[in-house]
């Protein structure tokens, strides 16, 4: 909200000065909230739509508050409920969502000073965060055999809005030989910087996503260094 009205009065006494008081004296806000995903993207919108978690960076930019006493509430909702779950009394706050669904964040702002009272309300016009629900597939072969394609064992393309991930690779022996915890990540085939053989290797996954829905994956998995694939043929 701001104010550009111009105000004139005329003060008669021995001289006739002309004092001029503009609104926009007045304190106002112009917040601006930052979205940052997984993958270090930003984007500053009024709707951010995406996967899980996603961190929001909430600046009020404040102008004109020489002399007031400023008092700031980020006000967060969750879908249609009418009461927030998050209040954050800060100027700027920083937020991380990850539960599924459509977020609100509202600003409320107030300024004193001498009396005076300038408020600042968002909530016409809030920023929203929807949150997509999870999804998280793999894959039950790859090939790393150094062609660029199918060369690493991770999520199939496609996984969204988990908070958690935990991957295991197995021998047939029941033998660790490989770990990670970002989907994006994966086993290239080796243990121990040496490639391991052709054959059968046991996967485990455990994650979570931010719809609450919790996955623990258990699959076999063909490694086929030897097999040479094409653009159509992803061995998945």
């Amino acid at each position: 909200m701001r104010l550009n009205t111009r105000y004139t009065f005329l003060l008669w006494a021995l001289f006739v000065p002309v004092i001029t008081l503009w609104a926009d004296d007045y304190p106002t806000v112009n917040p601006v909230v930052t979205f940052t995903n997984s993958e270090g993207e930003t984007s500053t919108d009024l709707a951010y739509t995406g996967s899980a978690p996603v961190k929001a960076s909430c600046v009020a930019n404040p102008e004109n508050t020489t002399g007031w006493d400023g008092y700031y509430e980020w006000r967060i909702y969750h879908d249609t409920e009418e009461t927030p779950y998050i209040i954050r009394y800060e100027q700027d706050t920083e937020l991380e969502f990850t539960q599924s669904g459509t977020h609100r964040i509202v600003l409320y702002a107030k300024f004193t000073k001498d009396g005076e009272v300038q408020e600042f309300l968002t909530d016409d016009s809030p920023v929203t965060v929807t949150i997509s629900e999870s999804q998280l597939q793999m894959p039950n072969a790859f090939s790393p055999n150094g062609d660029g394609i199918n060369d690493i064992y991770k999520a199939k393309s496609g996984y969204q809005s988990l908070i958690e991930f935990h991957g295991y690779i197995f021998n047939r022996w029941g033998q660790k030989l490989f770990e990670w915890r970002d989907p994006a990540d994966g086993w290239d085939g080796t243990y121990k910087g040496k490639p391991v053989k052709d054959g059968v290797y046991f996967c485990l996954v455990k994650a979570k996503g931010a719809d609450g829905k919790e996955y623990n994956i258990k699959r076999d998995v063909n490694l086929l260094r030897g097999y040479i694939e094409n653009q159509t043929n992803s061995g998945q």
